[in-house]
């Protein structure tokens, strides 16, 4: 049962929930929310930052620590900014806009130097500098707009606030690129034109449910791409006429789609796709390497700092022309591509179908060889080939790019088996990278290297590359 209380004793003072009081911000937690203690009680506070003065409504007590709500910023942190964005605080997407960008850095670097300490156990390893952006705004090339209604029954698009399903109807965000808002616009009058209706999520009724925007930063090139909760769309005709004949300031439309999604479920996308005009997917670039796009496609949101991003794995990776390269979680084969051209050969693994037919084709656009893509869960297609091995299956480098919840403990112990000599291990969560890197080191490998890349600014995610390598016993 949670230990929540009505009220507690702090020092001499007794407190209760909705009582405000004065606390001193020391630290930030991980998800970006202020932490500051009275009488030796911490609160969390969200919107504060390190070094800000308050003034705060208590919200929850628990037996050690409690939650208040930001009230009045008394005495304004040296990091602290004015956010871009007007509805920054009630939207879930940017955390911690109101942190300077420099701070921002710092703050990730600590975090994912923290988590390697405390949970991988590596006490003496330094985090290096987090690789920043040159611009950290209207960087991302996709964005998923909930369309719903406001209080007055009328059509909205924007973003979910944190921790709920009520949407923040703004549409100007300034992290996504600008020609969302432009799109998203047209889409709305579309709506309204012919009285189309948004997606109720609680009686599951209603058409439209969100809207897509995907970009090709290099190409220029644009998806729009409309969910639904039905088995047809009516005057597609019409929007498309619509969009094509809206000026988008230098993008160019090359792909409108509908997706067809009527599951009572909150994952936005289903399985059947409509093109209505265009191709069923964009291009776009990293480096010299071209990739084809859907949207089912899983692809970096943030193009420029990929392209970092996978130069720092090469670098780390140190490839020398004969290395066999095993890329777990390959995607649509982004990062498989990026090294076959100093590889012999490059073994990607996928658990999504479209994601490893995306991969093929891309491979055969940029005719590239010497990649071959496998689908399947990492932890089952490579235990299978290794048993089939007869225990000889081997690698020069493995690649581990694996979703938040981190790798299968199947995985990781096959890996181990393959003996390959380096580890390159992209996480987006520090502790459940810390939690594996443990793993391997308690079985004979060694943090060489760990530099965290910032894909999401303000944002309190982080993107971090470690290198490992085999310690011959």
């Amino acid at each position: 049962m949670a230990d929540t209380k009505k009220q507690i004793v702090i020092g001499d003072m007794q407190y209760k929930k909705n009582q405000e009081l004065e606390i001193i911000i020391e630290d930030m937690g991980n998800e970006g929310e202020g932490i500051g203690k009275v009488c030796g009680y911490t609160f969390f506070v969200k919107d504060a930052v390190t070094g800000d003065r308050i003034k705060a409504k208590i919200t929850k007590l628990k037996k050690n620590y409690g939650y208040a709500r930001l009230i009045q910023i008394i005495e304004p942190s040296r990091w602290r900014i004015e956010p871009v964005c007007p509805v920054a605080r009630q939207c879930g997407g940017c955390q911690i806009q109101h942190l300077s960008y420099d701070m921002q850095l710092e703050w990730k670097r600590k975090k994912v130097e923290d988590c390697i300490r405390r949970i991988g156990g590596f006490k003496d390893i330094e985090v290096e500098n987090v690789i920043g952006m040159n611009e950290p705004y209207y960087y991302r090339n996709k964005a998923q707009f909930p369309i719903g209604y406001d209080k007055n029954g009328k059509l909205v698009a924007g973003f979910y606030a944190g921790r709920t399903h009520n949407i923040i109807p703004f549409t100007e965000c300034c992290i996504q690129h600008k020609c969302s808002s432009v799109i998203l616009d047209v889409i709305l009058k579309f709506m309204n034109e012919y009285n189309i209706s948004a997606y109720d999520e609680v009686k599951h009724s209603g058409l439209v449910r969100h809207v897509i925007i995907r970009v090709g930063k290099a190409t220029s090139e644009v998806m729009a791409c409309i969910v639904v909760n039905g088995k047809k769309f009516k005057h597609g005709t019409r929007l498309v006429d619509m969009l094509l004949n809206t000026d988008m300031g230098g993008v160019i439309i090359k792909s409108i789609c509908v997706n067809y999604n009527t599951e009572k479920t909150n994952v936005i996308l289903g399985d059947k796709i409509d093109v209505l005009y265009g191709t069923p997917y964009i291009t776009d670039c990293i480096g010299e390497i071209e990739y084809r796009i859907s949207p089912l496609s899983f692809y970096q949101v943030n193009p420029v700092q990929t392209e970092k991003l996978y130069k720092l794995v090469l670098e780390m990776a140190d490839l020398k022309g004969d290395d066999v390269v095993w890329d777990m979680y390959c995607g649509i084969g982004t990062v498989s591509l990026f090294l076959a051209k100093q590889a012999k050969m490059v073994y990607g693994v996928e658990i999504v179908p479209n994601a490893v037919k995306d991969a093929r084709i891309n491979a055969k656009i940029n005719k590239i060889e010497n990649v071959e893509f496998f689908e399947g869960a990492a932890e089952d297609v490579v235990s299978s080939k290794y048993k089939k091995s007869g225990g000889r299956l081997r690698a020069d480098v493995v690649i581990l790019d694996p979703p938040r919840k981190g790798c299968d403990e199947k995985l990781l112990d096959t890996v181990v088996n393959m003996q390959a000599g380096k580890i390159v291990y992209v996480s987006c969560d520090p502790a459940t990278l810390a939690r594996d890197l443990k793993y391997f080191g308690d079985r004979g490998y060694e943090v060489e290297r760990v530099k965290p890349c910032d894909m999401f600014g303000q944002s309190y995610h982080v993107e971090c590359v470690v290198l490992m390598s085999r310690v011959e016993k």
